[in-house]
C-alpha cells in the first residue's frame, strides 16, 4: 500500500509474526516494502474496548438477575413489585424456557462444527445448497406462521422469501465466479488446520456466554410482565448478543486473515521463513492491541454490508426507470460512503498493520479503488453466499427450538423461536467466518501485490485477472453509454431552444 501515505507511515506491525516479505516480490501496485509491517504496535480504539467490556459486565449482571429472579421459584428477587399494577403478571420459571434455548445452542453448535469438519470435502455442495434452499425454507416458515395464526411473522417471512428470491435472480450470473473464489478460499483454509481449531475454540467460548445469555433470556420470557415489556427487554438483550457474537467472529476474522497473509507472503505454510507460532501471535494481537478496533467495527459492518448487497442487486435490475434509478442511486452512494469507513477488509489491515478500524477501512477501500480491484469485489457475492449459509443455520436452530416451544408453551413460540434463531446464526457464523477471512485476505493481497496470488495458484490468478479486465471494460462501456445519453439530451434541448 505504498500509494497511500497513511499506510506507508503506519506505526504498527505484525511484528515477529510476519517478518520481512521476500525481496523479489514486486507487485503492480506496491513493492514488497509496502507489504512489510513496521516495528511496533500501539493500542487502537481503546474507548470502544472499554465500552464493550463495560457492556459485558452490565449485561452479564442483568442476565444473572433476570435468570435468578425466576429460577426454582417465582419472583425470587421481588422484581415484580416494580411492575405490579400496570403490567400483566403471569407465573413462569426460568427452567421452563432455558432448555428450549439449550436446543438452539446445541443445533447451532452441531451445524457449525459440521461445517468445519466438512470444509475440505463438502464445502462447495453446502454453499450451493444454502443458496438454493433458503428461499424455500423461508416460504415454509411463513406458511407455518400463518398456520399458528402469527400473521405478522408470516408476512415478514414471506417478504424475506421474496427478497431472497429476487436477490438470487439478480446475481445468478455472478455465482460461478463467486463459487470459484470460495473454492480457492476453502482450499487455503483447509491447508491451515490451526485456524479451524481457533474457530472451534471460539465456538466453545460463545457457548459459555450463550449459557448465561439464555439463562437471562429465559428469565425474561418467564418474567411477570406483559408481552410488550418482554419484547423490549429481549430486543435489548439481542442487540447485546449480536455485538458480542460479531466481536468474537471478527477476532477469528483477524486471526485467520493474519495467517493467510503470512502464508501468501512467505510462499507457503512450510516455508523456512515462516515465523514460529504465527497463529498465537495473531491471536495475541487480536485480543490486546487490536481488540478495541474489532469491537468498534463489529457494531456497524454487518448491517452496512447487508444493506449494500440488497441495493446493488436492486440497482442492477432497475432498467430504464429513471425516477426509481435516481432514488436507488442516492441510497447507493450513501451506502458506498459508509462502506469507505466500515468494511470487512479493514480486519486484514488490522491483522497485518495494527491500524485503527476507520484508518484500516479507508486504506483498504482506497487501495481497491486505486487498483481497480473494487470492480472485482463489487461483482463477487461470496459474502452474501456465506451469509445465506449462516442465516439458514440460524433458521434451522430457531425452528428446532420453536417446535419444542410449540409443544411445551405454545403462547411463547415466536418469542423463543426468534431469539433462538439469533443464537444459531452466531454459532454458525463463527464457522463461516473462517472462509470469509480467507476471501478478504486474498483480495487484499491481490490488490497489494498480484504476484503473491500468482505464486500461490497461477490458474486462479489468471482467472482473477481475466475477470477484472472484463469488469473494468464493462464499467468503461457503461460510463460511455451514460455520457453519450447525457450529451444527446443536451443537444436535443439546445435544438428545441
Amino acid at each position: 500500500m505504498s500509494d497511500s501515505p497513511s499506510s506507508s507511515s503506519s506505526s504498527s506491525s505484525y511484528d515477529s509474526a510476519v517478518g520481512p516479505s521476500e525481496p523479489n516480490i514486486v507487485g503492480s501496485h506496491s513493492s514488497s516494502q509496502g507489504l512489510s509491517p513496521m516495528v511496533s504496535r500501539h493500542w487502537r480504539d481503546v474507548f470502544w474496548l472499554l465500552i464493550f467490556m463495560a457492556h459485558l459486565i452490565v449485561v452479564g449482571f442483568v442476565l444473572g438477575v433476570f435468570g435468578l429472579n425466576r429460577f426454582k421459584q417465582p419472583d425470587r428477587l421481588n422484581i415484580d413489585r416494580y411492575t405490579m399494577g400496570f403490567l400483566e403478571n403471569k407465573d413462569g420459571l426460568t427452567e421452563d424456557y432455558w432448555p428450549l434455548y439449550a436446543v438452539a445452542s446445541g443445533v447451532g453448535a452441531v451445524l457449525g462444527w459440521t461445517w468445519l469438519l466438512l470444509l475440505g470435502s463438502r464445502a462447495n455442495q453446502m454453499m450451493k445448497f444454502s443458496v438454493h434452499i433458503l428461499t424455500t425454507y423461508l416460504a415454509v416458515i411463513s406458511v407455518l406462521c400463518f398456520w399458528v395464526e402469527q400473521f405478522f411473522w408470516g408476512v415478514a417471512f414471506a417478504i424475506g422469501a421474496a427478497l431472497q428470491f429476487l436477490y438470487v435472480i439478480s446475481v445468478i450470473d455472478r455465482l460461478p465466479f463467486t463459487m470459484l473464489v470460495l473454492q480457492r478460499a476453502v482450499k487455503m483454509v483447509w491447508n491451515l488446520p490451526e485456524v479451524t481449531r481457533v474457530a472451534g475454540i471460539f465456538m466453545l467460548v460463545m457457548l459459555l456466554w450463550l449459557a448465561l445469555w439464555s439463562f437471562g433470556a429465559a428469565g425474561v420470557v418467564a418474567l411477570g410482565i406483559g408481552d410488550g415489556g418482554r419484547w423490549w427487554l429481549l430486543v435489548v438483550l439481542c442487540v447485546s448478543l449480536f455485538w458480542t457474537g460479531a466481536v468474537l467472529c471478527n477476532v477469528v476474522h483477524v486471526v485467520v486473515s493474519g495467517m493467510v497473509f503470512l502464508v501468501l507472503i512467505h510462499g507457503g505454510r512450510e516455508a523456512t521463513s515462516m515465523p514460529p507460532k504465527p497463529v498465537m501471535s495473531s491471536l495475541q494481537y487480536a485480543m490486546t492491541t487490536s481488540f478495541g478496533s474489532i469491537c468498534y467495527g463489529s457494531l456497524f459492518t454487518a448491517a452496512i454490508r447487508t444493506l449494500r448487497w440488497e441495493i446493488r442487486g436492486l440497482r442492477s435490475k432497475i432498467g430504464s426507470n429513471e425516477c426509481l434509478l435516481c432514488c436507488v442511486d442516492f441510497l447507493f452512494h450513501l451506502v458506498e460512503f459508509l462502506v469507505r469507513w466500515f468494511n470487512k477488509y479493514a480486519y486484514v489491515q488490522i491483522a497485518v498493520y495494527g491500524k485503527s478500524f476507520n484508518h484500516s477501512a479507508k486504506d483498504a477501500w482506497e487501495l481497491f479503488q486505486s487498483t481497480g480491484v473494487e470492480a472485482l469485489i463489487a461483482y463477487d457475492c461470496s459474502g452474501a453466499v456465506l451469509f445465506m449459509g449462516t442465516l439458514l443455520g440460524g433458521l434451522i436452530a430457531g425452528t428446532c427450538a420453536a417446535i419444542w416451544t410449540r409443544i411445551k408453551h405454545p403462547e411463547r413460540i415466536v418469542m423463543v423461536g426468534s431469539t433462538a434463531m439469533l443464537m444459531g446464526m452466531i454459532l454458525v457464523g463463527l464457522a463461516m467466518v473462517v472462509v470469509e477471512s480467507a476471501v478478504t485476505s486474498i483480495y487484499i493481497c491481490y490488490a497489494e501485490d498480484p504476484s503473491l496470488i500468482n505464486r500461490w495458484d497461477a490458474a486462479f490468478f489468471a482467472q482473477l485477472s481475466e475477470k477484472l479486465h472484463q469488469r473494468l471494460q464493462h464499467r468503461s462501456a457503461r460510463a460511455r453509454q451514460v455520457l453519450t445519453h447525457r450529451v444527446d439530451e443536451q443537444v436535443q434541448t439546445a435544438a428545441l431552444a
